[in-house]
């Protein structure tokens, strides 16, 4: 009699952990198919997503970033670029400001461009949207690599805006460990659904504040 309790139990969890596997499995596949989706509209702005920049100037895939929103300004299908991107503490300059610089020195008039700012992709959209509300802009071509596609048009849609798809169709990361970045994606994507987007990032960004032990990271 005692058996068929634990029997029970053990099919309940089993149950419970095929249904976790087949969530993360189609959210894999939704982010996988984003990435390689990319939109013919023409939008209101470009939003480029932040990543590292070397001092005063773009890291290559920062750079492989902003010459995509530059394809598609100079095909005429936004008249904004909107770039994001904070600094570390060690940094004398934002990500969105070298990537300002770099847009500039490329022929994007700087009244033509609106900088954020963000540590994480949360924040890039929520500190670049008062910008963006105030020229009343809401449709946005999301530039970012491919894996962080789905991530970065679902924190758009939930911050009110109307994003579609332009990933970077050759970044220099995706020659580099590429499943870690999907399997990274897969998890946030799927905890941030479930808990709210918002909520996930303002765990980790406080997560980043707790002082590690000596020698930790």
């Amino acid at each position: 009699m005692i058996f068929g309790p634990i029997k029970l139990i053990l099919r309940i969890i089993s149950a419970f952990f095929s249904l976790v596997l087949v969530y993360f499995a189609i959210t894999f596949v939704q982010i996988w198919l984003t990435g390689h989706e990319h939109s013919s509209v023409h939008a209101q702005a470009i939003l480029v997503f932040g990543t590292a920049a070397d001092y005063n100037r773009p890291s290559p895939e920062l750079e492989a970033r902003l010459n995509q929103a530059l394809v598609l300004y100079e095909h005429h299908r936004a008249p904004w670029i909107a770039v994001t991107g904070g600094k570390l503490p060690a940094d004398k300059y934002t990500e969105a400001w070298v990537s300002a610089k770099y847009l500039e020195a490329h022929g994007v008039a700087a009244s033509h461009i609106l900088q954020g700012s963000g540590s994480d992709t949360w924040q890039n959209v929520s500190t670049v949207l008062p910008l963006l509300k105030e020229h009343g802009i809401v449709r946005v071509l999301t530039v970012t690599d491919p894996f962080h596609e789905y991530r970065a048009m679902a924190i758009s849609s939930s911050q009110g805006l109307q994003p579609h798809p332009s990933p970077v169709p050759d970044s220099p990361t995706i020659h580099d460990s590429l499943w870690r970045y999907y399997l990274k994606e897969t998890l946030g994507v799927g905890v941030g659904r479930i808990v709210g987007y918002g909520r996930l990032s303002s765990w980790t960004t406080s997560a980043a504040r707790i002082p590690l032990p000596s020698g930790g990271r």
